[in-house]
């Protein structure tokens, strides 16, 4: 359901005529534009005893547009009260034990929406530590919350109150097919990352990071860094994680700092082989069309709900013509004789099953999310 304007009368007013189950939480996603008080509808739904989750993102989708402003409410199954984690940006060490206790859940046909607070530092360390739990047991979706100016707010909240550097887990008791795909393609690499700390590369190739990265785009694709505009032309040139059997795990360079290191849009570790990618507006839309066929590669599927999680970079890549993305995807579907319309987020990165063998952190990618009976 999508509301157009966000205040807490309108949501709580939307979500109890919802026909919600005992074992049903709801999930609340906001637009940063004209948020309501998010204490007091914390506050109200509480009262309702409502069992709830939210997250606030740049934007929303609803069908096949793209929205600034309200909320996409929506009701799903789960196995249990979500859980809430404070403070990733904690140690590896530290985030073992965290999750330790998630040991005793126990492991069905199962799927785990994650929602992390994207400014938070070891996202990757949180979401490798969760998967060594459960493996390839159970599938794997979510997205990173948080605003279009990349600041440290709050943007994540539960019955327990508004968080930042938090992360929110709920266990839908529904299978999930899942589509993954970018549309980046390499096209000047391998380049090694010989330093880094998280998401900041220090060195490529033994050298200043932002050195070696501005003599490759300058000279190979004749894009000119001027003035303090770095991601105008960043945002054309992320780097590509090299991945067996998999596309390249997308990294978005957003910031090169006074020391020449390049702060990205999640982590990079050291040794780490880089690709530079590049793409066009044909190859955005068509990855679209594919994620459709990986989540359809099984017929007869009874879909109860499709998100759609795709990333705000890519509005800003093709901003003229980034909702045609949105229509392969809403066209798809009814091709497919699906009525259900596809709803989500403009995510800070993306959270995805990638095979048998890992949970990542993702950059200009879209993910969607087909929930079936």
């Amino acid at each position: 359901m999508y509301i157009l304007t966000s205040t807490v009368h309108e949501i709580v007013n939307a979500i109890e005529k919802l026909d919600i189950q005992k074992n049903e939480t709801v999930f609340i996603m906001l637009a940063e534009q004209e948020l309501p008080d998010i204490a007091y509808l914390i506050s109200e739904l509480n009262k309702r005893k409502i069992h709830f989750i939210g997250a606030i993102f740049p934007g929303l989708i609803y069908g096949p547009k793209k929205c600034n402003k309200g909320a996409i409410i929506f009701t799903l199954p789960a196995m249990q009260k979500p859980i809430l984690i404070q403070d990733i940006s904690n140690s590896p060490h530290e985030l073992e034990k965290m999750i330790q206790p998630f040991r005793s859940i126990k492991k069905k046909s199962s799927t785990a929406f994650i929602i992390v607070d994207s400014q938070s530092s070891n996202i990757s360390s949180f979401l490798s530590s969760f998967f060594n739990l459960f493996a390839d047991s159970i599938e794997y979706i979510g997205c990173g919350a948080g605003f279009l100016d990349v600041s440290s707010r709050k943007c994540i909240f539960t019955p327990d109150g508004f968080f930042q550097d938090a992360a929110i887990i709920s266990f839908v008791d529904m299978e999930c097919k899942l589509g993954v795909h970018h549309g980046w393609k390499k096209a000047i690499g391998p380049i090694v990352v010989t330093e880094s700390d998280g998401i900041i590369i220090k060195e490529l190739n033994w050298r200043n990071a932002f050195e070696v990265y501005r003599e490759i785009v300058e000279s190979d694709f004749g894009k000119k860094f001027t003035g303090n505009d770095f991601y105008e032309t960043s945002r054309h040139y992320p780097f590509g994680i090299y991945t067996e059997n998999h596309e390249d795990l997308v990294r978005e360079v957003i910031i090169a700092s006074n020391e020449g290191y390049l702060i990205c849009g999640g982590d990079v570790p050291e040794n780490a082989v880089l690709n530079i990618l590049k793409s066009d507006k044909a190859s955005q839309i068509s990855s679209a069309e594919k994620i459709l066929k990986d989540c359809f590669s099984e017929k007869d599927l009874h879909v109860k709900y499709c998100l759609v999680l795709d990333c705000i970079g890519r509005t800003i890549y093709h901003p003229k013509d980034f909702e045609e993305e949105l229509v392969a995807i809403s066209n798809g579907l009814k091709a497919r004789n699906v009525e259900t319309i596809p709803e989500g987020v403009l995510s800070r990165g993306e959270i995805a099953s990638m095979g048998e063998d890992m949970i990542e952190f993702l950059n200009k990618t879209i993910v969607v999310g087909i929930f079936h009976e």
